[in-house]
């Protein structure tokens, strides 16, 4: 994942509104949302190099997300897949407060990564690089590849636009995949300096990414309703074109 926006018990009808992009080069082999057969609680993409998952749900109402911390001066070539961490959350059973524990013990095995991770009674994001532990309130949020609401421009852009979204009772599925689809790239003023040169800053800065080899691989929405009826969405993006999958259920 290279951005996800959260709106966290901001809609009356919604308690949970997410909408995310999944940024990698395109030739990764993966499968689409499912429930796993491995793991049929589970309903996520899969990554099929390492088996684990960027963004998933399971049908009693745990969720995880992952985003990638950007420092290409820091990477640790033989550190486990971080999808592990997203896919670990959504088989266990145990509570949120604990797996933080454990993320913390592990924090320096793994490259950078923000997870957020949590059920509609407690929702958290954690950040390795930082060591930081946010217990999310009421409120929009955004996550790229820095910290929880770092301002880049796809941030600021991403969560105003749900926050117009999100003041409208009767939004759509559509209104959010909107989002998710804007291709507009930040003036060089603007954008970060990560170390990937100006470029790669410039292309990596729009909500959607496009690129020969590399850019946004899906789109995903979910809603959790105040009936705890879950809506997700995702759509897939490959070779110019697009398949969309979508699922509801209860949670259980």
């Amino acid at each position: 994942m290279c951005l996800i926006l959260i709106a966290y018990r901001v809609h009356p009808g919604y308690p949970l509104i997410l909408a995310a992009n999944r940024d990698e080069f395109y030739q990764r082999p993966t499968a689409g949302a499912a429930f796993w057969p491995d793991a049929p609680q589970i309903l996520a993409g899969r990554d099929l190099v390492h088996h684990g998952t960027w963004l998933g749900i399971t049908r009693s109402g745990r969720f995880a997300a992952l985003t990638n911390y950007r420092d290409p001066r820091a990477v640790k070539r033989n550190a486990p897949s971080r999808g592990e961490l997203v896919s670990g959350f959504l088989r266990s059973e145990i509570r949120s407060e604990d797996y933080l524990v454990r993320l913390r013990a592990d924090a320096a095995v793994y490259n950078g990564y923000n997870l957020v991770f949590g059920d509609l009674d407690a929702l958290y994001c954690y950040s390795n690089k930082s060591g930081e532990a946010n217990k999310l309130a009421s409120g929009i949020y955004g996550l790229s590849n820095h910290l929880l609401d770092t301002p880049w421009p796809k941030v600021v852009r991403g969560k105003e636009f749900l926050t117009e979204v999100v003041r409208k009772d009767d939004f759509t599925r559509e209104d959010l995949f909107a989002i998710l689809a804007d291709r507009t790239q930040a003036i060089d003023e603007l954008l970060p300096d990560t170390g990937v040169g100006l470029a790669r800053e410039r292309m990596l800065s729009s909500i959607f990414i496009t690129s020969q080899r590399y850019g946004t691989c899906s789109s995903t929405v979910l809603l959790i309703d105040a009936n705890r009826k879950v809506s997700f969405a995702e759509r897939s993006f490959k070779g110019g074109g697009g398949a969309e999958v979508d699922f509801d259920f209860e949670i259980e």
